[in-house]
């Protein structure tokens, strides 16, 4: 299958021009903005997209996704939320372990990756769960097609917490694989907790949501995968960082290693703790979003490259769930499907270049996974491409089996989507095509 995509602007490494792509077997096989080559091309090819006035964009990578299977189907699956991915424009994700069964064996993670192989419209892998007692199984794993080991030093949805010091020390000094942690410091959590019950009983009011889930969890939990990872020179990735302190003691590790990197999601850029008030429990997720100030330190971050990656969380839950008072309803925010127009819509009221929005959701996660050619619009790569309208209002429907998102309009419209050269998205609609496979990374 050939497909000519032309007229578009590309927006890649740096660069925005207007060019065409030839695609051929799933492969970019030209890249051009020479009109003699253009017509050759042109002419050989078995479909054509006409992208004038639209941005030709990488694929969006997303690291950090809870599609909730297998346990929890009825909040979302992965053939459901992998269609709401491509519907945005993300072309590959990471999947968490935090499933009922945890995904902490060698068995499990296979069960998931044949799930995936039936049901994902989008690329895919998945991390293995670190608990208290699976080093075996961690050492075991296969770092050509598995993202990473996931920590959890805080305790969230699903909880598998790891909180033995020993335990610890051991997956940092062994594993082979990347590292991604959760960082909350659950003592100081707990401690937040009970106060919080003391003053108001179980009505605990979701502004308190900061408050419990504090900065000082975060940057205490945070400082000790640090002081880890210098330890042992582990290969470490902060997600979700949410702070300002956390974004400096980044910044310093960065100075005494390459080795550790950091990522952001898109609802610490976007919102601050002033939105609990008109958005309440639907904004709770772990860890807390928190004030105005700590998030222009985030967008500070991301400009200057110190976080390397903006992702998700993607968490669906369902809206009764979301609901509900505060300390029964589930942290976590679904947007995996609105994800690349909320960036876009920051760059569009200048808070990034849209170079930066690809950097930082296509480029940079490639790189800080060492994904074999994907992420970016390159001759020999396989073709993940995203095409928007840049001027195209469109509404915040989605997909999602959860059905509902707190985002609401945005200024742009995801048009097309190929997977590996296939338009598995036309005209912002599904297509009924297939064309997914396993992530591969590089040693």
């Amino acid at each position: 299958m050939s497909i000519f995509i032309e007229n578009g602007i590309i927006i890649n490494e740096g660069l925005s021009f207007t060019g065409s792509l030839f695609v051929e077997n799933g492969i970019i096989s030209a890249i051009t903005d020479d009109p003699t080559a253009f017509s050759r091309l042109r002419e050989n090819a078995g479909e054509i997209i006409d992208a004038t006035g639209m941005l030709i964009l990488p694929g969006v990578i997303d690291d950090q996704v809870h599609f909730r299977e297998p346990g929890a189907e009825h909040k979302g699956s992965i053939a459901t939320e992998s269609a709401a991915a491509v519907l945005g424009g993300v072309t590959s994700y990471m999947d968490m372990p935090n499933n009922n069964p945890p995904t902490c064996s060698q068995e499990l993670l296979a069960s998931k990756f044949a799930k995936a192989a039936q049901d994902s419209l989008a690329n895919y892998s998945f991390y293995i769960g670190a608990s208290n007692d699976n080093l075996a199984e961690l050492l075991a794993t296969d770092p050509h097609n598995v993202c990473g080991i996931k920590v959890f030093m805080g305790s969230s949805t699903g909880n598998m917490l790891v909180d033995n010091p020993k335990t610890l020390d051991s997956i940092f000094s062994q594993a082979h694989l990347l590292i991604a942690t959760h960082c909350e410091e659950e003592s100081i959590i707990l401690s937040n907790t009970a106060a919080a019950r003391e003053r108001f009983g179980d009505a605990i009011p979701i502004e308190m949501h900061p408050e419990i889930r504090s900065r000082e969890a975060c940057v205490a939990s945070t400082r000790k995968a640090i002081d880890l990872a210098l330890k042992y020179s582990s290969r470490l990735h902060i997600l979700h960082i949410s702070t300002a302190e956390e974004v400096e003691l980044l910044r310093e590790a960065r100075k005494q290693s390459d080795r550790i990197t950091g990522e952001v999601c898109v609802h610490h850029l976007w919102f601050s703790d002033k939105d609990y008030e008109q958005y309440g429990t639907l904004i709770k997720c772990n860890p807390a979003i928190k004030s105005a100030s700590d998030r222009e330190a985030l967008r500070q971050a991301v400009r200057e490259g110190v976080i390397s990656v903006v992702a998700t969380d993607h968490a669906p839950h369902l809206l009764s769930e979301k609901k509900a008072p505060y300390l029964q309803s589930p942290s976590g925010i679904p947007l995996i499907q609105h994800s690349l127009r909320a960036m876009l819509e920051l760059a569009r009221q200048g808070y990034f270049s849209l170079t930066d929005v690809v950097r930082l959701m296509c480029h940079s996660p490639a790189d800080c996974f060492k994904l074999a050619r994907r992420g970016y619009l390159r001759e020999g790569y396989f073709a993940d491409i995203t095409i928007v309208d840049p001027d195209k209002p469109s509404d915040a429907t989605n997909a999602y089996r959860c059905g509902w998102t707190p985002f609401t309009r945005f200024s742009t419209t995801v048009v097309h989507t190929l997977v590996n050269g296939i338009p598995v998205v036309r005209d912002s609609q599904l297509t009924g095509l297939k064309s997914s496979l396993p992530l591969s990374f590089d040693d």
